[in-house]
């Protein structure tokens, strides 16, 4: 499996969202995601994931606050990615291979630490569909972290009123990785075991 996804979510660039109604000003939607980031203690959703070949991979999305988030890919599939205990771990259970990075110089970081002021690393991109808002955050200073882009869609029975749909991750390699969710579902029971993972050089389970 090519590692685009995972270099993408470990890159210190920040979070994002997608368009925004032409009647809203970027600082007020600006707010709104950091509000619907806030008010998130559990999601899950099923995945889509589709790399720059066209090549797509679909798995379950799990997260709970604070700093925990699982990639589950589908059956088949030896790869996970994991965040917990500060660390974005990618598991590569068919060369036995873990690679950790910390969750703090990651897109993901702001997704899973959301005391963080969006404001200062992201900005909304204007789009023509209200229904959308969308954020881009880069590293101007690390061009070579990529830009990543979330996609939120406006719903009123979600946290704060936005329903998150997915990023859009481009690396220094201009690769473009697409996640898409779907079946999103907030606020249920999530236990900690789900964010312990095999570790393949070493018998025992991580957490």
């Amino acid at each position: 499996m090519n590692p685009t996804l995972f270099r993408a979510l470990a890159a210190p660039a920040i979070i994002a969202a997608a368009a925004v109604p032409l009647a809203a000003s970027p600082a007020s939607d600006l707010a709104a995601v950091q509000q619907h980031l806030r008010s998130i203690k559990t999601m899950t959703a099923d995945f889509t994931q589709t790399d720059r070949n066209g090549k797509v991979l679909t798995g379950v999305l799990t997260l709970k606050q604070p700093g925990k988030i699982r990639f589950q890919y589908e059956k088949g599939v030896p790869i996970l990615i994991v965040a917990e205990g500060g660390a974005l771990t990618f598991i590569d259970y068919s060369v036995n291979q873990v690679q950790r990075w910390p969750i703090k110089n990651s897109p993901l970081g702001v997704l899973l630490d959301p005391s963080r002021d969006i404001s200062r690393y992201a900005k909304v991109i204007p789009g023509y569909d209200d229904r959308v808002i969308s954020v881009e955050a880069n590293d101007p200073k690390h061009p070579e972290y990529g830009r990543i882009t979330l996609v939120f869609a406006r719903d009123a029975g979600a946290p704060a009123g936005l329903m998150l749909q997915g990023w859009v991750a481009l690396d220094s390699q201009n690769n473009r990785t697409t996640i898409r969710l779907a079946k999103q579902r907030y606020g249920g029971a999530v236990s900690d075991d789900m964010f312990r993972w095999n570790d393949p050089r070493k018998k025992g389970p991580r957490s």
